[in-house]
C-alpha cells in the first residue's frame, strides 16, 4: 500500500465513527427536546454530569454503553435504539416480528407499548386454541381491551374545565316496620320457644 491508500484506509472508518458519534448526539438532543426536558434535568435523571451530557449531544463524546442505557431510561425509549445509533449493535431487520417493531417505536409510551402487546398475544392464544379444535374463551382479546380503555377513559369535564364529581350511590334509608310486622316477629319468637 502506499501512503496515500494507507491513510485514506485510516480515515473512512474513522470518519464513520465520527458520523455516529454526531448522529447519536443529535439523536439525544431530539428525543430529550421531544421529552421536554432540559439539558441539566436530563443529566440528573440519567445520573450523567450536565458537561459530559452536552459534549454527547454535540458529538464531542462517545459514551459507553452503561452511560447510553441510563440516558435512554431516563428518555424512556430502548436502549437498543441507542446502541444502534451509537454504532455499538447492528441494526436489526425483524420487520416480522411486531412485539419486536412496537418496543422500538418511538412514538408511543412504554404503557401504550405493553397493552398492545398483550392484546397481540391475548389474539395469538385465542388463534391457537381455535386451531387445536377448543374452544377460545369468548373474544378474550376484545375484553382486555375494553378493560385497558375503560381504566384509561377520562374522567368528563365540566364547561369550566374541571373534573366532573363522581356521583355516589344514595344510601338507602331503613323504614320503621309496620306494628303488624312487629307483632308477627313477637308471635314466631313465643312459638319457637314452645
Amino acid at each position: 500500500m502506499k501512503g496515500e491508500d494507507l491513510k485514506e484506509a485510516v480515515r473512512v472508518p474513522v470518519d464513520t465513527a465520527l458520523g455516529k458519534v454526531h448522529e447519536l448526539g443529535n439523536f439525544v438532543r431530539d428525543q430529550r427536546r421531544n421529552a421536554r426536558l432540559s439539558l441539566r434535568k436530563l443529566s440528573n435523571m440519567a445520573g450523567v454530569s450536565n458537561p459530559y451530557l452536552s459534549q454527547i449531544e454535540r458529538g464531542m463524546r462517545r459514551p459507553s454503553a452503561e452511560i447510553l442505557q441510563a440516558i435512554a431510561k431516563a428518555l424512556r425509549i430502548s436502549a437498543e435504539t441507542l446502541y444502534v445509533k451509537a454504532g455499538i449493535l447492528e441494526e436489526r431487520d425483524d420487520s416480522t416480528d411486531p412485539v419486536t417493531s412496537l418496543l422500538r417505536d418511538l412514538t408511543i409510551s412504554d404503557k401504550q407499548k405493553q397493552v398492545l402487546i398483550e392484546i397481540y398475544q391475548s389474539f395469538r392464544h385465542e388463534n391457537e386454541l381455535q386451531g387445536k379444535g377448543e374452544t377460545a374463551p369468548a373474544t378474550s382479546a376484545r375484553k382486555v381491551a375494553a378493560l385497558r380503555q375503560a381504566k384509561t377513559a377520562a374522567p368528563k369535564r365540566t364547561a369550566r374545565g374541571k373534573p366532573k364529581p363522581q356521583s355516589r350511590p344514595k344510601a338507602k334509608v331503613a323504614k320503621a316496620a309496620p306494628k303488624a310486622t312487629e307483632k308477627r316477629k313477637k308471635t314466631k319468637k313465643k312459638k319457637a320457644r314452645r
